[in-house]
């Protein structure tokens, strides 16, 4: 028999992690895009600030933010794994098996239970609005993600996001005030955009999937390019009135 140990037993021996473990922390990394969910954090907290929090009340929105994309972004790649490894998705490792499900099952555990807190810390109002988003933009994703009506959820988790910040302060309790009806509307629309933004990249693979979303129907009508032109010009008019809201009468009443 060999005296060396090699891979997994020989990080069992000395302690350190063998090469699957590595691979399988990587994975994890990879299928929780935190660089996506670090620019809607600092989205968030712009518009706390902009809004009146104190410094510690945006930093808390902003690690509620941030968490809550992470189980967004596990929880999306393991609803779609079927999917993905049936149309060759690249950079999907809990689909092309990379990934351990159990591993990104427990991750997503982990990660209720730090958003819960996290979120509830924006004060109790606030932080059930949060989670309110969360919740939506879940069953989102397993319910009307593939059909006609896929913007919905994007609408009506968005539009939970200015009772969030509105209501939102540090520590339990309510705070703030309810918000503008034309902030709630303009949130909403924004979803809209921004299910179409994070949609276009792969209707091509969509389409090989018998994905039959909104966006993957109009881009079959007018053309990939004319609808990315239209997401634009939409998403940025949609923030402009956005930030004329937040600069202008406030999100909150």
């Amino acid at each position: 028999m060999s005296t060396t140990a090699t891979g997994s037993h020989a990080a069992e021996h000395t302690g350190e992690k063998s090469p699957e473990d590595h691979s399988q922390l990587l994975g994890l990394l990879w299928v929780a895009r935190p660089v996506p969910a670090a620019a809607f954090a600092a989205a968030i907290a712009l518009v706390a600030a902009i809004s009146g929090r104190t410094a510690l009340g945006v930093l808390l929105a902003a690690a509620a933010a941030f968490t809550g994309q992470l189980l967004l972004a596990v929880l999306n790649d393991v609803a779609d794994r079927r999917t993905d490894r049936e149309v060759g998705r690249p950079g999907k490792p809990v689909a092309d098996g990379r990934l351990i499900k159990g591993n990104a099952t427990f991750m997503i555990a982990l990660l209720v239970l730090l958003v819960v807190p996290l979120s509830l810390t924006n004060g109790t109002l606030a932080g059930l609005f949060h989670l309110g988003f969360l919740a939506v933009a879940a069953v989102g994703t397993f319910a009307l993600r593939a059909s006609v009506l896929s913007p919905l959820p994007w609408a009506a988790s968005y539009a939970l996001l200015p009772f969030f910040l509105s209501y939102g302060g540090v520590g339990g309790g309510t705070h703030g005030s309810v918000p503008t009806t034309a902030a709630v509307v303009l949130a909403a629309l924004l979803g809209v955009g921004v299910h179409f933004l994070r949609a276009l990249p792969d209707l091509v693979a969509d389409h090989r999937g018998d994905v039959t979303h909104l966006p993957l129907r109009l881009g079959l009508r007018i053309g990939a390019t004319r609808l990315l032109a239209a997401t634009v010009v939409y998403v940025a008019l949609v923030t402009a009135g956005l930030a004329y809201v937040l600069l202008g009468p406030g999100l909150g009443r």
